[in-house]
């Protein structure tokens, strides 16, 4: 059978599911299966999917996963017709040309993301022959991470529908002894009960969950689309008092160290807090909760201190005091009069910090210095590199830096590199209800330090993971893995040496718990060393620079590929029968988020209708370089093609894969036709010459997208394109702004009236424009911005989309990303899109209402330059209360004027609250004409 090659690159947690399809006689999932083995904290979990189409004709079958973040997908697997298909894995730019061609066909991408917090998504889908059956095979494996004193092996079940047989298998094997197991998670409830099954005996446990089909609609998260939840594993295990747990091979080994009975050490800690006005509201208040609990925590012995910042830092001490009860509750009342606002000077505050630790030493002490922020550097120096190297200077290795990125404004690649630089972990805090309990909770994992200073020695070993570790957390572990020299296992001697308190102490305990040659499998030992090394090199190359970095990147490479790891260097190359679609799925790094409103925009080319957009592009220019996707809103929406010739048959420089199902008008003669076999978007053809090259594509039909995104500008450079919309035939609409005060009681506010274009922000010495077009909603705020810097670049954003036109070349970016042109930087991030132009940042918010996405701008940096001009650039009012009775009237600047008491949104916030305001004309509030403010 022939085959046709595609692609699979991963991005790993367990979710599976199968068919997204919605009539069950089209097709069903009969069998599935998830089986997962614990062996010395490693885990290897197979998800398997059995489908069959019952149709009549062939169907669409689809396999979606979500596996852990933390875990690597090793293989993945088809069974069709008796015959497999299999996965293998490439380093991402050989794949990349296996994707790249299988593009150039026609073939579509698959989609990547990331899913809440602790799980990532893998899909793909394989056309299935009438009445004919397909297995998918997911194979994932995972190093388990000891916190707070246990384990937690998490489970995601979602099959999208009632499955008859349904089950879950875990086994759980540690030659250590099982101390205790317990399961829980959202699949673990009172209905479900009678479902799970547990067993624990010494060194074993297993946890079976087999629901019915009826209990798989009635459960709490179940329905009629079935089970969605977690089931999650909870276990520790027995603990060798000295040495830990060894488990050793003929060629490796892997120590689990995690000493008891050690006495905790005191400990010097300063809580660094991000008071920026984007902290405001929940945010703050949660992290006021945290704070106090976390300050409420502290022993008599440890010595604290606590600072925050926005543009400027705020001690409540200069120096580190002792938590006594007066001092905590000092603490206390400064962490409940915290007030959000000004910018963000991340490296002014975290040198303080370092300042304040450094001028504290104590002996028998641990050190550490904790970050809380929700944003970029915005104040003082900004330039990540330069922040972390100054960081770097001041800390030295002397105690470990963590940083706590609140929510998905901020830089976390920044963060987690200046943590990792300086023996830390950057952690992202979720923007939810419990924001304060994942505070304290990761708070908890460093509360108590055993042991500092930690190596870990072994005779007769070689490359091993790392052995040097600054401290060591009661309720964690460390794990060393590596090879053993020469098959010299009898003469392999392990040792750490720590310091407690303020002694150096030594564990060599002859009688540690070691798995032997013949109970241990080499390859099992083989791979968890092959992933702790791999995880090891992905950090050091993020942390490294010039020949450093690019030994840590092929080293991470190489071993990646041996042991067929997906990784964020790798990718899975999936074989398929002939004329299948191609999939590209990327492991993705913390940080890099792809869910959400705008998909991801590189090779992103959907193979089937989906559901249109909100605007459509016009060109008037002949496109290429096809990319991504465009779509159109509706069947009023016209897109003008004109200067190319769509009756070339998909040559490269011309128009293809536009529009299934769409209609043509011809420019030149009215003539009215069908696009279909004329711009297919599968085929790239146009087979049928009866057009000018003035024809216009309208009228697309719902659940239809445009496949056109790239473009090139030829001949004309002085021509954009534009969006065309729909003719309005609504009266005009008002829509609200908030003027903020100066120390004020109420802000004002003003209308403005109909979809007008207001200039936002003109900044001349940059020769930077931003204007706005508002909607066509009542304070629906603005559908598009559009951003002009010197005369050969153009930005325009839509809730959908970014279009980056510089000179004569257009491209489209949709998805996470960061993209800088110049002196342009642009990230966009899920809920927000963020530009920086020299001393300028604009933040623009996408905000829903009414079930309609919009805009709005903020302006987070202001520009030094007193001369910019603009909505955003107007400065706090000031006005006084000259009349309140019979009306209230204000007087700014010596002229009084009439006010109404209203209501304005800040949608400057997120959630956007709704505060009292002054309602006053448009010319009262601007202290100039409105048209002074509007674009042409």
């Amino acid at each position: 059978m022939m085959e046709a090659v595609v692609q699979a690159a991963v991005f790993g947690l367990l979710l599976a599911s199968a068919p997204t399809l919605a009539d069950k006689d089209d097709w069903d999932i009969y069998s599935f299966h998830i089986n997962s083995t614990v062996s010395s904290r490693y885990a290897t979990t197979v998800i398997t999917s059995r489908v069959a189409n019952r149709m009549n004709q062939s169907k669409e079958i689809e396999f979606h996963v979500r596996i852990p973040k933390n875990a690597f997908i090793s293989k993945f697997r088809m069974l069709i017709d008796g015959q497999f298909y299999d996965g293998v894995v490439k380093g991402k730019e050989k794949a990349q040309q296996t994707y790249t061609e299988a593009v150039s066909r026609g073939q579509s991408a698959g989609l990547v993301s990331s899913v809440g917090r602790t799980l990532e998504e893998f899909k793909t889908a394989v056309t299935l022959a009438a009445h004919n059956k397909v297995t998918f095979e997911l194979t994932y494996e995972e190093l388990l991470k000891r916190r707070l004193g246990k384990y937690e092996l998490q489970i995601h079940a979602r099959p999208m529908q009632p499955v008859k047989d349904f089950k879950v298998d875990v086994y759980i094997n540690e030659k250590a002894g099982i101390n205790f197991m317990e399961v829980k998670g959202g699949l673990s409830t009172k209905a479900l009960a009678n479902a799970i099954t547990r067993t624990h005996v010494d060194k074993q446990a297993w946890v079976y969950f087999y629901p019915t089909e009826d209990q798989q609609k009635t459960c709490d998260s179940c329905g009629e689309q079935g089970m969605n939840g977690d089931l999650v594993v909870v276990y520790d295990v027995n603990r060798n008092p000295s040495l830990g747990d060894i488990k050793k091979s003929d060629r490796y080994f892997v120590h689990h160290f995690a000493p008891l009975n050690l006495a905790s050490i005191p400990k010097n800690v300063v809580f660094v807090i991000d008071q920026s006005g984007s902290m405001r509201g929940r945010k703050m208040q949660q992290t006021r909760t945290a704070l106090i609990h976390i300050l409420g925590d502290l022993a008599e012995e440890d010595h604290f201190g606590l600072l925050t910042f926005d543009s400027e830092v705020f001690h409540w001490k200069l120096e580190l005091v002792p938590a006594t009860g007066d001092n905590l509750e000092s603490a206390k009342k400064f962490a409940r009069e915290i007030v959000e606002r000004g910018a963000t000077d991340i490296s002014a505050a975290v040198l303080e910090g370092a300042r304040m630790l450094n001028a504290h030493p104590r002996e028998g002490s641990a050190s550490l210095l904790i970050l809380l922020t929700d944003g970029d550097p915005t104040a003082g120096e900004t330039n990540p590199e330069v922040i972390q190297s100054n960081v770097r200077r001041a800390i030295v290795d002397k105690f470990p830096l963590y940083c706590l990125g609140f929510g998905f404004d901020v830089n976390f690649k920044f963060l987690e590199k200046m943590s990792l630089q300086n023996n830390g972990v950057a952690r992202r805090i979720y923007e939810d209800s419990d924001a304060d309990l994942q505070l304290t909770g990761f708070y908890n994992e460093v509360a108590t330090p055993l042991l500092t200073d930690v190596t870990m020695i072994y005779s007769g070993g070689a490359n091993l993971t790392q052995t040097n570790f600054s401290q060591y957390y009661n309720g964690s572990e460390i794990v060393v893995a590596g090879q053993i020299t020469d098959n010299g296992i009898e003469t392999f001697t392990p040792q750490v040496v720590a310091i407690s308190r303020n002694r150096r102490v030594t564990f060599s305990d002859t009688h540690a718990m070691v798995e032997s040659e013949e109970e241990a499998s080499d390859s099992s030992v083989r791979r968890v060393w092959a992933y702790l090394t791999v995880k090891q090199l992905l950090e050091k190359e993020l942390v490294s620079s010039g020949p450093e970095k690019e030994k840590a990147k092929k080293e991470a490479l190489e071993l990646s590929l041996k042991f067929s790891f997906v990784t964020p260097f790798t990718s899975m190359v999936v074989t398929k029968p002939q004329g299948e679609n191609s999939d590209v799925l990327h492991k993705p790094r913390e940080g890099k988020k792809h869910e959400g409103r705008r998909r991801s925009f590189l090779h992103s080319m959907p193979h089937r209708p989906t559901r249109p957009s909100t605007s459509a592009l016009v060109t008037q220019h002949r496109l290429h370089s096809q990319s991504g996707f465009i779509s159109l809103p509706n069947e009023n929406t016209e897109v003008f093609v004109t200067g190319s010739d769509h009756r070339q048959h998909g040559q490269q420089g011309h128009i293809r894969r536009v529009l299934v199902g769409a209609s043509l008008v011809d420019g030149a003669s009215g003539r009215r036709g069908s696009a279909q076999g004329r711009m297919q978007a599968e085929g790239g053809r146009t087979q049928d010459a009866g057009f000018s090259q003035n024809a216009r594509i309208i009228a697309p039909p719902p659940d239809y997208e445009a496949f056109l995104v790239s473009a090139d500008l030829h001949d004309t450079p002085d021509m954009f394109p534009t969006i065309v919309t729909p003719h309005a035939t609504e009266a005009p609409l008002s829509h609200r702004f908030l003027q903020k005060t100066e120390n004020l009681s109420l802000p004002l506010c003003f209308d403005v009236t109909g979809k007008v274009q207001l200039k936002l922000l003109h900044h001349p010495s940059e020769e930077l424009f931003v204007n706005g077009q508002l909607d066509s909603v009542r304070n629906g705020g603005f559908r598009r911005i559009t951003i002009l810097l010197k005369t050969d670049l153009q930005v325009q954003i839509d809730t959908e989309k970014i279009l980056v036109i510089e000179g004569q070349r257009i491209s489209g970016l949709l998805g996470y990303i960061s993209h800088t042109v110049g002196s342009l930087t642009l990230v966009s991030r899920e809920k927000e899109i963020d530009v920086a132009v020299g001393d300028t940042r604009i933040v623009i918010a996408i905000h829903k209402e009414g079930g309609k996405d919009f805009l709005w701008p903020i302006l987070r940096q202001r520009p030094l330059d007193d001369n910019v001009s603009g909505i955003l650039a107007l400065k706090p009012a000031v006005y006084d209360e000259v009349q309140q009775s019979p009306s209230t009237r204000l007087q700014i600047k010596g002229h009084d004027y009439d006010s109404t008491r209203a209501s304005v949104v800040d949608h400057s916030i997120d959630p956007p609250p709704t505060y009292d305001c002054w309602l006053m004309s448009a010319e009262s509030v601007l202290q100039r004409s409105l048209d002074d403010f509007i674009v042409a």
